[in-house]
């Protein structure tokens, strides 16, 4: 792993010391190298693409170059290759589902009232990252219950694939509050219209979902609760998402 902070900032200097420093590390039986460069020094990805090294991944500030030495396939890891998305289905005790219709669809699901969707962010927790996105996109404040399901795709968006998890939130307050930037409307629809619109009856990957929430909250099924655990592997405190204890009397708890 280069410094980034010990590189030249003359490309000149930068294409020397970086042709002398791939020959030591081939010297030394190094196998692979992570070159990242800050986007003040962006000149120098030129002169490091010229000797053999591969872009990895970009972010904001950043560029990583990465050169793998030995002939053969390099072994190191690829870029991340998942989205991760979250919906929350929020329903009241009038068993009304808070949904919403976004400003942005395609055609086909214009007029839809969805759950709130949502990206995770970065560092972010599954569980928080739903009650987040109900609270942006609704002004709606919600408890996480469980992940009743998740779906994976592929090739979804930047030839990434996608894994979205349907989360149970409960509500902890009322009033609606619409996010203009992306929600067209916000409210509370009573459970069986929202079941019943055509274009969730008509796909069987909506249905499907649907269909398990409904069970979830018939005490027919348990999801997936969440517990902060921390593990000697890597010296952190991880969340373990798992299934609960079916108790016949009082639902699923967790254990």
């Amino acid at each position: 792993m280069v410094n980034p902070e010990r590189l030249p900032s003359n490309p000149n200097v930068f294409a020397r010391a970086l042709h002398l420093s791939v020959h030591h590390w081939k010297v030394k039986g190094k196998k692979g190298v992570w070159l990242k460069l800050p986007l003040e020094k962006s000149d120098l990805v030129p002169v490091a693409v010229k000797e053999g090294f591969l872009y990895h991944h970009a972010e904001r500030s950043f560029v990583m170059l990465t050169f793998w030495i030995p002939d053969g396939p390099s072994l190191l890891p690829s870029n991340a290759s998942h989205h991760v998305g979250v919906g929350g289905f929020v329903i009241n005790d009038n068993d009304e589902v808070l949904v919403v219709q976004e400003k942005h669809c395609t055609p086909k699901l214009h007029g839809l009232w969805k759950i709130p969707t949502g990206f995770i962010l970065e560092s972010e927790e599954i569980h928080l990252g739903a009650v987040r996105e109900v609270k942006e996109e609704t002004g709606i404040d919600t408890e996480f219950v469980e992940v009743v399901a998740f779906r994976q795709a592929h090739e979804v968006s930047f030839e990434k694939s996608d894994l979205f998890f349907v989360c149970m939130l409960r509500p902890l307050s009322t009033a609606i509050k619409v996010d203009d930037h992306e929600i067209q409307m916000a409210k509370w629809m009573p459970l069986h219209n929202f079941v019943n619109q055509p274009l969730i009856q008509e796909d069987r990957m909506f249905k499907k979902i649907i269909d398990i929430c409904v069970a979830q909250l018939e005490k027919r099924y348990c999801g997936l609760s969440v517990r902060q655990l921390f593990s000697k592997f890597d010296g952190k405190l991880s969340s373990l998402y798992f299934n609960g204890v079916k108790d016949w009397d009082s639902g699923c708890r967790a254990e």
